[in-house]
This record gives C-alpha cells, sequence and structure tokens, in this order.
C-alpha cells in the first residue's frame, strides 16, 4: 500500500488557498478597514509572517482575495441580453461570492477598494455596451443597468431591505423587466 506524499510546491498552494479563503471570509464580514493580517492568520492557521511572506501587504491579500472574473454575456438580441442580466440578478441574491461580498462592503471606506469597483464596473458596462443593439449613448444606458443591478443587488445583500428579502428573485427580475428591456432596446 502506497500512500502519496504532497509535494513542497502543492503544500504551498494549499496553504496560499487557506489564507485566501480565510481571507474572503474576514474581509467579507468585517471590509478591508477591520480585517486584520492577525486574523486572517489565525484563521487560516498559519503565522501572520507567512501571509505576509505569500502576499506582501494587507492590500495584496486583499486585492487576490476579491478577483472576481465576470461571466461573459453571449446575447445575440435585445430579449436575450436581458435575460442574462436579469439571470445574473438572480445569482447575486442568492448569494454572493465572499470575495464581492468583500468588494461591495469596502468600496465606501477604503478608496482603493473603490478604485478597484470602479474598474471592475468599467468592464461590466463595457461588455453591457457592446452587447447593446445600435442604441443611442450605449454606455450611458450600460451604465444604468449595471448599477441599477449593483443597487438591487446591495439593498438584498448588504443592507437586508425587508422588501427585496421577503420576494422570490425572479419576482423582482420580473418587475425589473421592462426598465431593463427600455434600456437595454434599441430607442423607440
Amino acid at each position: 500500500m502506497s500512500t502519496s506524499r504532497q509535494s513542497r510546491a502543492d503544500r504551498r498552494r494549499a496553504t496560499e488557498v487557506r489564507i485566501l479563503d480565510s481571507a474572503r471570509e474576514l474581509f467579507a464580514e468585517k471590509g478591508f478597514e477591520r480585517t486584520t493580517i492577525r486574523a486572517v492568520a489565525a484563521a487560516a492557521s498559519v503565522d501572520p509572517a507567512l501571509v505576509m511572506q505569500y502576499f506582501g501587504s494587507k492590500r495584496e491579500l486583499f486585492s487576490q482575495a476579491v478577483k472576481v472574473v465576470p461571466a461573459p454575456l453571449t446575447a445575440t438580441d435585445t430579449d436575450e441580453l436581458v435575460d442574462q442580466l436579469l439571470a445574473s440578478l438572480g445569482l447575486k441574491l442568492g448569494g454572493l461570492p465572499e470575495g464581492a461580498l468583500a468588494m461591495m462592503r469596502s468600496m465606501l471606506t477604503d478608496q482603493a477598494a473603490a478604485d478597484h469597483v470602479r474598474v471592475s464596473l468599467g468592464r461590466q458596462i463595457d461588455s453591457v455596451g457592446a452587447a447593446l443593439p445600435a442604441a443611442e449613448d450605449p454606455q450611458l444606458r450600460a451604465a444604468l443597468v449595471v448599477t441599477a443591478l449593483l443597487g438591487v443587488t446591495i439593498g438584498h445583500q448588504l443592507l437586508g431591505v425587508t422588501a427585496l428579502r421577503e420576494v422570490p428573485a425572479d419576482h423582482i427580475a420580473a418587475l425589473l423587466r421592462p426598465a431593463i428591456k427600455v434600456l437595454a432596446g434599441p430607442p423607440g
């Protein structure tokens, strides 16, 4: 009977993942300002010096912990685009990844987090704008769609607005559909 031993690189990667998972949880719960390297290290069962060795700074740890890759838009017409956008809202209302929650919780108190969100939203706006049919002001329309969905997500996930928390995501999506369709559709 043979037992496979983890290589040093595998152990290092597992430790890095454990640190990032712990950091995501703490940043999501407490935000950037109130999360400490010591708390992350304790949650990951490692020495604080090891966290610094792997990531160099709290800022870099935060940046790595909150990386979010948005799903690409594949819609071929306005109705499909609206469906995709509202489906993403349903996913967000079902529960955001901890990295996204950490970023949202931190963006109002930490300038670097706000800058990170701004860049991320800019990419989303560019993606939605490129998917819009020939429309007047595609970037403005895309920005309105993305920030409206962001506002609903913040109200539901971070603020716990009762009116948003007490109804299913598909009902919220159904109510938003006409507004999103107007914004995403060709000028009429």
